[in-house]
């Protein structure tokens, strides 16, 4: 294979509505230097640009490229479906002759389902010397370990400082739990869905997605900032979008277009 063959990487699809400006000056995975197109059939439109076959893809540009591409559709308004990360095909005849015209169907009730719908990301950390006060102060066991350790050399006291570990760590275990419930309590009412992921590091408390329909989505994040101000000094709240659909693209693709996300 010749060092300079190229491949063609595709982002996701969308309306074929969509104007060549729409990608234009967008960055591109794998080489910074490669336009982003559009290429069209029957009415749709996959986001694709050319990559070296030989190079690996995945590096943190790579995945920043990626994500800016889809968002900065989404943020547009027109539906997009993402596709996953490292979707590579032969060229632009493979696009339009087996990727497109092959899901042609599926692609058009996935764009038509997510239309005037976007997701967005509440992001929720715990901030850490609030939420231990709160477990000292509820928690007499942990106060009465905190006391036996205080002045103690650190070679001494490992069974203490394991039990009180344990203790912190169970506690805020029954919080994240409690919290997450809260945050889906007051910004579910104004999504068609949900999808939380659980929380990567001991301050987090959760990573929640939400598809909400643009009529709503002022609503929602002044929903959203209302937590925060509720939660302020103990939780910090980090609001992202619109996003891309990631969450939520499958559901998109298989359901039809009536009816709320998730339902049987």
């Amino acid at each position: 294979m010749a060092e300079d063959a190229r491949a063609c990487y595709v982002y996701g699809v969308v309306t074929g509505d969509r104007t060549d400006e729409a990608v234009k000056d967008l960055p591109a995975v794998g080489d910074p230097e490669a336009p982003v197109t559009l290429v069209r059939h029957r009415g749709q439109a996959a986001v694709v640009s050319e990559v070296p076959v030989g190079k690996p893809l995945g590096t943190p540009e790579d995945l920043r490229s990626h994500a800016k591409v889809l968002d900065s559709l989404a943020e547009q308004g027109p539906p997009v479906l993402p596709f996953r990360f490292g979707t590579v095909v032969r060229d632009t005849a493979a696009v339009t002759d087996e990727l497109l015209a092959e899901g042609h169907d599926d692609f058009a009730r996935g764009l038509d389902r997510l239309r005037g719908r976007s997701q967005l990301t509440v992001r929720a950390r715990y901030e850490q010397d609030a939420v231990l006060r709160e477990v000292v102060t509820e928690q007499p066991e942990a106060r009465r370990l905190r006391e036996e350790l205080r002045g103690l050399p650190e070679e001494e006291g490992y069974e203490q400082r394991i039990q009180l570990g344990r203790l912190v760590l169970d506690t805020i275990d029954a919080k994240r739990s409690v919290d997450a419930l809260e945050l889906d309590r007051r910004l579910g009412p104004y999504a068609l869905a949900s999808v939380s992921q659980e929380a990567a590091s001991a301050e987090g408390l959760a990573n929640a997605s939400f598809l909400v329909e643009d009529a709503k989505r002022q609503a929602f994040e002044e929903a959203a900032e209302e937590l925060a101000e509720h939660w302020h000094g103990r939780v910090r709240l980090r609001l992202i979008g619109p996003l891309a659909p990631y969450d939520f693209v499958a559901d998109a693709t298989i359901e039809g277009p009536e009816g709320k996300e998730g339902d049987e």
